[in-house]
């Protein structure tokens, strides 16, 4: 089965060079199995192309979108002045069944508003959520749900990101009846605001999930449920923090090196231990996360991607259209 990915040329910090290139690697990576969509001004985008040698013979399509949102264009007025924008465009091929996802690193805000108003939410869905991958020494990733769709949530909300989160974890991670946890302040029942007081005890009240009780923000990076639930300010707290990992504690141990008078060749031995290590917290491994609860499949990535952040979102959103995650979310909310 052939999969379209359509994808925002114009989105991201460094596009569309950067996106360019990804898109280039990525389909010649997965030629067999998948045709890449880049959307944005044909004639720059034939422009690009042209810096790699064997783009003619793979298969990438462009498709026209004279318009760019800017990064820091506010989402409602972008939406409306500009109606020929890469992102519009893009998720208007997945409207018409001329894409199976749609993927992007351009303005977060403004794919989210779009993806709303041209695909709109599965029925029964109040808030779409984001999910992230957060790693642990047990090699199996918690998905933790939301990390920046909706700051303020009602409890029902959550017992909602919970059921959405417990699907992506059976489609996408392979885990059998997955465990969900909600993010706490203390594991017992009475810990928490009013907020989560109510989410607890709507969870132990959902028969269809494995609820676990609360965990705590230092069970993050151990493997203690599937899924971990959390309103969306706190998730993208931690999102950021923990992409920060990856960066700070390399520059602390460098410099503790330093202060220890390692030699050369020992410094270097620890710092490609380190890399590999953390490699788990890196993003562009990722490439981007899915907004659960469209009725459509998107990916939205990291403004300062990368060509190889751009090639893993285009083959990630590949694998979460194959495994139709939205379709899953869809039948569950109707049962």
């Amino acid at each position: 089965m052939r999969l379209r990915v359509a994808v925002d040329a114009m989105g991201g910090d460094r596009a569309p060079a950067v996106v360019v290139e990804g898109a280039v690697a990525a389909a010649r990576q997965a030629a067999d199995h998948l045709d890449v969509l880049l959307v944005g001004p044909e004639a720059d985008l034939r422009a690009l192309m042209q810096a790699h040698d064997d783009a003619a013979g793979l298969p990438l399509h462009l498709v026209d979108a004279p318009e760019v949102i800017a990064m820091g264009e506010a989402p409602t007025t972008a939406l409306k002045t500009k109606p020929n924008s890469s992102i519009h465009r893009g998720l208007q091929a997945i409207r018409a069944g001329q894409a199976d996802v749609f993927v992007s690193a351009g303005n977060t805000g403004a794919v989210m508003a779009a993806a709303l108003f041209i695909l709109g939410r599965v029925p029964g869905v109040a808030r779409p959520a984001l999910p992230a991958l957060f790693p642990n020494p047990q090699q199996r990733p918690t998905v933790v749900v939301d990390v920046g769709s909706n700051v303020d949530c009602k409890p029902e909300h959550l017992v909602q990101f919970g059921l959405m989160g417990a699907i992506y974890a059976e489609r996408i991670l392979h885990r059998e009846h997955p465990t969900v946890a909600l993010l706490n302040i203390g594991e017992e029942p009475g810990k928490g605001n009013e907020q989560i007081k109510e989410a607890y005890r709507l969870f132990s009240e959902t028969p269809s999930l494995r609820f676990k009780g609360n965990i705590e923000g230092r069970d993050l990076l151990q493997y203690t449920a599937d899924v971990v639930v959390c309103d969306g300010f706190v998730g993208n707290i931690i999102l950021k923090l923990g992409e920060s990992v990856a960066t700070i504690l390399p520059q602390m141990i460098g410099q503790e090196m330093q202060r220890q008078g390692l030699a050369p060749d020992e410094q270097a031995l620890v710092a490609r231990v380190l890399r590999g290590a953390l490699r788990c917290f890196d993003y562009q491994e990722f490439g981007g996360v899915p907004l659960l609860g469209i009725d459509g499949h998107v990916l939205i990535g990291h403004g300062g991607s990368s060509a190889r952040a751009i090639e893993r979102m285009i083959l990630n959103g590949a694998e979460f259209a194959r495994q139709n995650v939205a379709g899953a979310i869809k039948s569950a909310l109707a049962s």
